[in-house]
């Protein structure tokens, strides 16, 4: 049982229709990964980003494998990804036999450097090894600069995977995130801005991708009265009882995003007078969901984060570090990587505060309090 006086990173926070829903599944004994939940949840989740087509599957990495697989990612191909990233975004890469070939982040949003993809396309193909995708992760919320890397996927004709895990209900320019690419994919693990409990979904305009991407989440069964399969598919389908908690979710998205914000500007304002600490502004054109209030520490003062994530530990309050860049992780120490020590370097100074939409005035206050006595002392 979770500790209820503990104040997590990112807890789920249902809307109070979820069990409707459910209930429903059972009505119609449609307890499977079939029925009218999952095909309701797919047309409102095509609603609410402005996708053509949604396939609702199992976890946001079950629809990076099957976005690489439906792309035609194979052996000894290569994939353009994001290195500040959780590791979910990289290993369907290694799932495929393919390699990935990491790329820096910029500092305005956290996410791929274009200069630094550029370069890595051009060094690539002097090489003969044209990238087959890039795989772009939209990281904590926050738009990548999608009008830069778009440009650059369309010079040099390389497809591209929107890793908006962490970004549904963000925008650029008024388009939801995940809706630039060939595929975008999301996810609705527990400590997602919304939840299916474990889910994700993978979105596309392209029908015939979506088709495909659908045939291989139900065990690539073709079509006939007996159980033929004449290639490899997966059990990656999203389950009906799933699939109503989304429907639930979905209701309260918006809401959601505003709390999230709302978050944002709390901390944003209570910690303005620690000069020491940074946040993150939206550039021009970008809308956050905000799905995690982070933060970065001067280099130049003696605080370091894990220092203030063990002062919050210490009273029972969650934050976690930014994620460590995939090219420092020693699953893929022999793997490409191009740019400097942007990544390297947020690792290293940030921190994510607690951002779960129900936090209360009550426990926001206590944990500003506890990092303002940090630089006190």
């Amino acid at each position: 049982m979770a500790d209820s006086s503990r104040i997590f990173l990112s807890p789920p926070h249902m809307s109070g229709t979820e069990q409707a829903y459910i209930q429903k599944a059972f009505d119609e004994n449609y307890i499977t990964t079939a029925g009218q939940n999952i095909l309701d949840f797919e047309k409102e989740l095509c609603q609410r980003t402005g996708a053509n087509q949604a396939v609702g599957l199992n976890s946001g990495t079950a629809a990076i494998h099957l976005a690489l697989q439906v792309l035609g990612i194979g052996t000894g191909d290569e994939v353009l990804c994001s290195t500040f990233t959780f590791v979910a975004t990289a290993n369907p890469i290694l799932y495929q036999d393919a390699t990935p070939v990491f790329i820096d982040s910029e500092p305005d949003t956290w996410n791929m450097c274009p200069v630094t993809l550029e370069k890595a396309i051009q060094e690539r193909l002097q090489i003969g090894k044209k990238p087959k995708a890039i795989l772009l992760v939209h990281l904590y919320g926050m738009a990548a600069k999608l009008n830069e890397v778009m440009n650059i996927a369309n010079r040099y004709n390389i497809p591209v995977i929107e890793d908006a895990a962490e970004a549904l209900g963000s925008t650029y320019q008024n388009k939801a995130l995940g809706t630039f690419g060939a595929i975008g994919i999301y996810s609705f693990n527990g400590n997602k801005i919304i939840t299916t409990s474990g889910g994700g979904a993978l979105v596309t305009d392209n029908a015939s991708l979506a088709q495909k991407s659908l045939f291989l989440a139900s065990q690539a069964k073709d079509p006939a009265p007996h159980y033929q399969h004449s290639e490899v598919g997966y059990n990656y389908r999203l389950s009906n009882i799933s699939a109503g908690i989304g429907l639930g979710q979905l209701e309260v998205l918006q809401e959601r995003v505003q709390q999230r914000r709302k978050i944002y500007e709390y901390y944003q304002q209570a910690l303005a007078p620690i000069k020491a600490i940074r946040f993150l502004p939206e550039p021009a054109g970008a809308f956050s969901n905000r799905w995690l209030s982070c933060i970065t520490l001067a280099p130049d003062q003696p605080i370091t984060p894990e220092q203030l994530r063990l002062a919050l530990e210490k009273e029972n309050i969650e934050a976690r570090p930014l994620w460590k860049p995939l090219h420092l992780q020693p699953l893929f120490a022999e793997t490409p990587y191009y740019g400097g020590t942007i990544a390297e370097t947020l690792f290293n100074q940030g921190l994510c505060l607690p951002s779960g939409s129900a936090l209360t005035p009550e426990q926001l206050e206590k944990i500003t309090t506890v990092i303002t006595k940090q630089f006190q002392s």
